[in-house]
């Protein structure tokens, strides 16, 4: 990855939280538990999956930095929604905690020298990670999720109707 195609993802990865709030002003909030299919999710557990997924994400860029070389594990997404019950928890704190934990990395990574960039962590899923492949995979994290919000956003309308 060229340093200008770094620095233009790590712009766009600051700017997640900021996209995500503007995605919600165009959901009507009664409508943020609605769930497509029983195993599909509803807006208000991706909003509380970006949260956990942060926190993860923090951790790993941290691990990779500091740690570099070391395992790190994965998560299983839909049971952590489910034996966590994603429905009961509190969005305001959930995207208080995406949005504290973004700026957080982005002031981390912004400055970076680029032999951090080649730093790695070995996942259990995907192999050796390093800081460029983090970034190109919690880059477009937000992003995707929108596009998942506004597709529950349209069946909820067609249900609606």
């Amino acid at each position: 990855m060229t340093d200008i195609d770094r620095q233009t993802k790590i712009e766009h990865y600051s700017k997640a939280y900021d996209e995500v709030v503007e995605a919600l002003n165009e959901f009507p909030k009664d409508m943020w538990n609605f769930k497509p299919t029983p195993e599909r999710w509803s807006i208000h557990e991706i909003l509380i999956h970006l949260a956990d997924s942060e926190a993860n994400s923090y951790i790993r860029c941290r691990k990779i930095i500091s740690e570099s070389g070391t395992k790190v594990y994965g998560y299983d997404q839909d049971k952590w929604a489910s034996v966590l019950n994603y429905h009961n928890q509190n969005i305001d704190l959930s995207l208080k905690l995406f949005q504290l934990l973004r700026q957080l990395t982005y002031e981390l990574i912004i400055n970076l020298e680029d032999n951090a960039w080649n730093r790695y962590v070995d996942h259990e899923f995907y192999g050796q990670i390093t800081l460029d492949n983090w970034l190109e995979i919690y880059e477009p994290h937000v992003p995707g999720h929108i596009g998942q919000m506004k597709r529950v956003y349209e069946e909820w309308k067609s249900f609606k109707s």
